[in-house]
């Protein structure tokens, strides 16, 4: 004879109806859940995404329990570079990380992305122009207006400097040299002389070591010596054209719509600690390398010679602000920031 608590104990999930009834529950259903899947394009070649994309990629598809994978491709692998947004835009990409200089952006922002002349001193400018000064929202609003595609995050990265086979030490050194930059920065340092050259980035140390190129105006010595171009070229400028690198993690407007809110937040947070771990890999690599570094020899063009550069970045900005009235804001934002920095002082001026 089975008793009430007997029968209660062997059905073990069962319940208690209002009227003291006793219902079996139904058995658990066990619902597969399909991953979501994203195809993601660094700028960045193998051996510089392993620090500056890969891990931030690897903490989502480690963290997400298997609803969100990300496939990480690296640069050009899947498009070239420069043809990034309109394959992000189109859907053919999930998600990208690049600058918007380099990758062909149509947004109103676009000139600002990448290495826009002496905007900036150092990698910590870059987050505190966007958390602090409104670039997050003219960027967000830029990219609302275009359609097709989320800007999610900015970050800085290293400097802008010159890597070549022959020393630069004064102006004058620049002349003719075909160097590999950005659309932006080319533009801008062509006054000077300088031929700037679109290539593939994995292409660009073999066309120095071919004679196609005399070097880079791309990076900080970090990514001289993580990539190989250090092995390929001799000497290393300490001018620099610009302080810190403006890139952004941007994605598919529709894929970004589908994501459910818990692994939006995934993917923003380990965007954050990517940042965060960048602006310390690079900042350390620059000091170290640049002390200790043995591949490359170090040159100076002296501040007095140097001025003219300085000048000209001015007379460049008051000609990109007059391209229109978010052009004029990002120039403003960047005055503004500047002359906070020039009157605070050092540590804050040193590029």
């Amino acid at each position: 004879m089975t008793n009430r608590r007997q029968f209660l104990t062997r059905a073990g999930a069962a319940t208690i109806g209002a009227a003291g009834a006793v219902t079996l529950a139904a058995p658990a259903v066990v619902k597969a859940q399909t991953a979501i899947k994203w195809r993601f394009q660094t700028y960045a070649g193998a051996a510089l995404g392993e620090h500056v994309t890969k891990p931030i990629i690897d903490a989502i598809n480690a963290t997400a329990k298997g609803e969100l994978e990300i496939e990480l491709f690296y640069a050009d692998q899947i498009v070239p570079t420069g043809e990034l947004f309109r394959a992000l835009q189109a859907g053919t990409i999930d998600a990208v990380h690049s600058d918007d200089d380099s990758m062909a952006s149509p947004a109103e922002v676009a000139t600002f992305g990448g290495y826009f002349p002496l905007a900036t001193k150092q990698i910590l400018d870059v987050p505190v122009l966007f958390k602090q000064y409104g670039l997050a929202d003219i960027w967000r609003t830029a990219y609302e207006k275009v359609g097709g595609v989320v800007w999610l995050s900015s970050s800085g990265q290293d400097p802008c400097h010159f890597n070549t086979k022959k020393p630069i030490n004064t102006l004058a050194d620049l002349q003719g040299l075909r160097l590999y930059t950005f659309p932006t920065a080319g533009r801008f340092l062509s006054q000077f002389g300088v031929v700037p050259v679109t290539i593939p980035y994995e292409d660009a140390q073999v066309a120095v070591q071919t004679g196609e190129l005399d070097g880079m105006a791309w990076s900080g010595i970090t990514e001289d010596y993580t990539v190989g171009w250090a092995d390929v070229t001799e000497h290393f400028l300490t001018n620099n054209i610009s302080g810190a690198w403006i890139g952004s993690f941007f994605v598919n407007e529709k894929k970004w719509a589908e994501l459910p809110d818990h692994l939006k937040k995934l993917v923003m947070t380990a965007i954050e600690a990517g940042n965060n771990y960048r602006d310390q890999w690079y900042w350390g690599g620059e000091a170290k390398l640049r002390a200790e570094g043995t591949k490359l020899k170090l040159t100076s063009i002296p501040a007095a010679e140097w001025k003219p550069v300085e000048d000209a970045a001015k007379v460049f900005w008051k000609e990109i602000a007059e391209q229109g009235e978010v052009a004029a804001k990002v120039v403003k934002i960047f005055e503004d920031y500047n002359a906070v920095i020039n009157k605070a002082g050092p540590p804050y001026v040193n590029g």
